[in-house]
C-alpha cells in the first residue's frame, strides 16, 4: 500500500525548493522581522483552549487526498469568520496547496476578513523557511508531525517556533512517538488518521489518552463528527477537538458549527 505521508513530504521537499526561489529565505526573514519588531502579536491557541466551554477547532479544509475536494468553492474571507461568530474556540486552516487545495494566503485573507481567533498552520512542516511563511500570513500555532520528523528536527523546530511568537501543536498518532512529548509541546494532539494509510478510528484518542500527561493541554484530531463524542473525549481528559470535514461538508459551516456546539 503506498504510504500517503510519504508521497506527501516527497512532494512538499520540492515545492519548498519553487518556493524559495521565488522568495529567498533571506528576503522571507527580513518580512518576517520587520512584522516582529513593529509589535505584531496573535492569540494564544492553548489558552483559548484550556478556557473555552467547547474546545472546537474549526477548520477550513476545502480538499482531502482520500477523498477529494469537499468544498472547492469555500472561501476563506467568509468561513473562517462564520466560524468565530458562531462559537469556535481557536481556527485551523489548511495551507497545503497540491494535496488539500489549501493556501498561506487564507489565513491571510481570514484575518482580514476579521478573524481575531488563534489560527493554527495546518501543513506539512519540515523546514524552518515554513515557520517564517507561517508568521508572516499572521498564524498564532503551527501544526508539528512527529510522524515526518525526527525527534532533534522536532526540538530545532519547535524552538524556533516559540522565538518567532507562535505556540506548537505537536501531533502523534501511536505509543511509538510519545517521546516526543518531552519536548514540552504547548499542545499535544493525537491524530485519529494514520497519515500513512489514511484509515480513521476515534478510539486512537481514548486509547492514548492515558499515556499522555494530565496537565498537557490535549488535542483530538479527525473523525470526530458527533457533539457526543465530544463530550466522552472531554471526560478523557481532551481540551480541544479539530474538526473540519464534518462542518465543511454542511451548505452552512458556520452554522452547522453553531448547531454542534449547541448539542455538546
Amino acid at each position: 500500500m503506498k504510504d500517503v505521508l510519504d508521497e506527501i513530504v516527497a512532494w512538499k521537499r520540492v515545492e519548498l525548493e519553487r518556493l524559495k526561489e521565488v522568495m529567498p529565505p533571506h528576503s522571507l526573514y527580513v518580512k518576517v522581522e520587520e512584522l516582529i519588531q513593529s509589535g505584531d502579536k496573535q492569540p494564544s491557541m492553548r489558552q483559548s483552549l484550556m478556557t473555552s466551554d467547547s474546545g472546537i477547532i474549526a477548520e477550513f479544509k476545502r480538499k482531502s487526498p482520500s477523498k477529494g475536494w469537499i468544498k472547492e468553492s469555500g472561501r476563506a474571507e467568509e468561513i473562517p469568520l462564520s466560524y468565530q461568530r458562531h462559537g469556535a474556540a481557536a481556527l485551523s486552516i489548511l495551507t497545503d496547496e497540491h494535496f488539500f487545495g489549501g493556501s498561506d494566503r487564507f489565513i491571510v485573507k481570514a484575518r482580514q476578513s476579521g478573524v481575531t481567533l488563534p489560527v493554527l498552520y495546518k501543513n506539512f512542516v519540515i523546514d524552518e523557511y515554513q515557520l517564517f511563511l507561517a508568521r508572516l500570513c499572521g498564524a498564532s500555532a503551527v501544526l508539528l508531525i512527529a510522524a515526518d520528523l525526527r525527534v532533534e528536527e522536532c526540538r530545532q523546530l519547535l524552538h524556533l517556533a516559540h522565538e518567532l511568537g507562535m505556540e506548537v501543536l505537536l501531533e502523534i498518532h501511536c505509543e511509538e512517538e510519545l517521546d516526543y512529548i518531552a519536548l514540552e509541546p504547548d499542545m499535544c494532539g493525537v491524530n485519529n488518521r494514520n497519515l500513512g494509510t489514511f484509515v480513521t478510528d476515534v478510539n486512537n484518542s481514548f486509547r492514548l489518552a492515558e499515556l499522555l500527561p494530565k496537565d498537557i493541554c490535549k488535542v483530538s484530531e479527525s473523525g470526530i463528527s458527533s457533539p457526543d463524542t465530544v463530550r466522552v473525549l472531554r471526560q478523557t481528559g481532551f481540551n480541544g477537538f479539530l474538526i473540519g470535514e464534518n462542518f465543511m461538508r454542511a451548505a452552512d459551516p458556520g452554522m452547522e458549527l453553531k448547531s454542534f456546539i449547541e448539542k455538546i
